[in-house]
């Protein structure tokens, strides 16, 4: 990442924090600001979550350590990430309709994680997300053992959790992802 791409991905996040104060509630950019300036690794992996569409943002603190949680906001899941089945063995146990790539690897590839359950619901009590797509979360690995695979989406006013074949994808689902900064 250039420094213009840098300055102007930084703008980006600083403009969208401003106008969802919501999302962070008693967060000041200057202090996001001065962790961005330290984890150039971590802005990398924001630019990509933004280059694929999913418009990320502070929903919180990470941890006790300073850290600020970035998400995707994005108000469906990321258009850039979608039609992936769960993981590499999903993907490679397709005989024909394969997708083009699959949402763990993708997601590390990219430097993010893909969002646990809890995170999906946190990121669900500051706005309202996937009301027309859903987004694959990380699978617990006894359920990733017998074939299966979680996704969420928010209907009818609630957050909903489901599974499917690990291998299955549609065109409205993708998935989160998150960065601790």
């Amino acid at each position: 990442m250039n420094t213009e791409q840098r300055d102007t991905l930084i703008d980006t996040l600083e403009l969208r924090f401003k106008q969802n104060m919501r999302r962070h509630t008693g967060v000041d950019w200057a202090n996001v600001y001065g962790r961005l300036q330290g984890y150039p690794d971590k802005l990398k992996a924001l630019g990509e979550m933004e280059r694929t569409g999913g418009e990320p943002d502070v929903i919180g603190a990470a941890d006790g350590g300073g850290a600020y949680l970035f998400c995707d906001c994005a108000a469906e899941s990321p258009k850039g990430r979608r039609s992936l089945c769960y993981d590499r063995e999903a993907l490679n146990s397709r005989k024909q309709n394969k997708p083009q790539n699959n949402a763990v690897d993708m997601a590390a590839d990219m430097g993010v994680a893909l969002l646990t359950e809890a995170q999906y619901r946190l990121l669900q009590q500051v706005g309202e997300f996937d009301v027309k797509t859903s987004s694959w979360v990380a699978t617990p690995q006894d359920v990733r053992n017998l074939g299966g695979a979680l996704f969420c989406d928010r209907r009818y006013g609630k957050v909903f959790v489901y599974h499917n074949g690990a291998e299955s994808y549609y065109a409205a689902r993708g998935f989160r992802g998150s960065v601790s900064v």
